[in-house]
């Protein structure tokens, strides 16, 4: 017979993490899908002028997320800034996800043929005009499965900032994997929340594909 000291405190104690694994995720993405829109259009736009600000963001491509949460939660320290651990991972997850945002929106600006940005000025729209109702629409559509996936990452990314203090997710599992000493349990009752917040998001996201679909 198989017996657990998991208890219906330990269950409330993982979803508080979910919760805070939630809320990192959306601010993260609102953060970065806001500044990623403003750089990428800069990059698809503006190439050359924009060059200094592909290098910055290439830097946060680069280097390994934890190390982007440790330096910025030291430089927080040393130069007295007074905000807690949770805006430290709301901006570093959120420039994270304005780097590779950005590229996304990039790709789906480029993909937009000349040719039919051409005809679109030939009939009298504007520049911005054009952009608003031509460029935009016809890049979002291509870039929208990327920013899902970008969601998702995201989202597993969250469990890195237990490293400075976080009670997410992974560390609420962790808490009560050393109290009760049953890993696989915890891990994988973890593990099934962690899928279920994936899927909800996958399921949105193909709903709205979806509907896009039908309005062609």
């Amino acid at each position: 017979m198989l017996t657990t000291s998991f208890t219906w405190n330990d269950l409330l104690f993982l979803l508080d993490g979910a919760w805070v694994t939630l809320q990192l995720t959306f601010w993260a993405i609102i953060l970065g899908t806001i500044a990623g829109l403003v750089f990428g259009l800069l990059r698809a736009l503006m190439p050359l002028a924009s060059l200094p600000l592909a290098w910055v963001l290439d830097i946060f491509r680069s280097v390994p997320l934890l190390i982007q949460f440790v330096l910025f939660n030291s430089f927080k320290s040393i130069v007295g800034l007074n905000i807690s651990a949770f805006s430290v991972g709301c901006i570093v997850l959120g420039i994270y996800t304005a780097a590779y945002f950005t590229e996304i929106v990039r790709g789906g600006v480029l993909s937009v043929p000349f040719t039919l940005r051409r005809a679109s000025r030939s009939l009298g729209l504007s520049y911005f005009q054009d952009l608003r109702w031509i460029v935009l629409p016809m890049a979002t559509r291509v870039a929208f499965p990327g920013w899902l996936n970008l969601v998702l990452g995201v989202m597993k990314d969250t469990a890195l900032v237990m490293w400075i203090g976080i009670v997410e997710l992974l560390r609420a599992s962790q808490t009560i994997v050393t109290r009760i000493q049953e890993p696989l349990l915890v891990l994988c009752i973890a593990g099934l929340i962690y899928y279920l917040m994936s899927l909800a998001v996958a399921r949105l996201g193909a709903r709205l594909e979806a509907r896009w679909q039908e309005n062609d």
